[in-house]
This record gives C-alpha cells, sequence and structure tokens, in this order.
C-alpha cells in the first residue's frame, strides 16, 4: 500500500471513530445519571422512613436534585449535536 492509500483509508475511519466516541460518552453519561438518580431515590426513601414528618421537604429538595441530575445528559447530548 502507498502512503495515499494509507491516508484515505484513515480519513474513512476518522469520522467513525468520532461518531463511536461521542455515542460512548453520552452512554456514559446516561449511565452516570442513571446511577445518581438511582442515589437520590434511595437517599429520600430512607429520610422519609427516619422522619415520615419530612415528607413534603424530602420530595421538594429531590425533585430539585433529580432534575439537576437530568442536565447532565442534555449537556452530553448537547455536546454531541
Amino acid at each position: 500500500m502507498t502512503g495515499s492509500q494509507n491516508k484515505a483509508k484513515l480519513n474513512m475511519i476518522l469520522p467513525i471513530l468520532a461518531e463511536l466516541g461521542g455515542s460512548i460518552h453520552v452512554g456514559l453519561a446516561a449511565m452516570g445519571v442513571g446511577i445518581g438518580i438511582g442515589l437520590t431515590g434511595l437517599g429520600m426513601t430512607s429520610a422519609v422512613g427516619r422522619n415520615p414528618g419530612a415528607f413534603t421537604q424530602v420530595l421538594v429538595h429531590g425533585i430539585l436534585a433529580i432534575a439537576l441530575t437530568e442536565a447532565i445528559v442534555f449537556y452530553a447530548l448537547y455536546l454531541v449535536h
């Protein structure tokens, strides 16, 4: 193979690798968000289990924490596009 053929093959592979890298980072972000939301729910249920009177406050703070956690996936999707 000549140098120009190698360069042509490399030019064909680079977009595929770039797209694959973007897919991987969105997948990792989504996985991390899923784990984060699960841990938030775990913390909310244990907090309400210990103090049932604080249900409303825990719910409000938990929903806010979940919304902020989900924003991470939107940032990752924005960076892919």
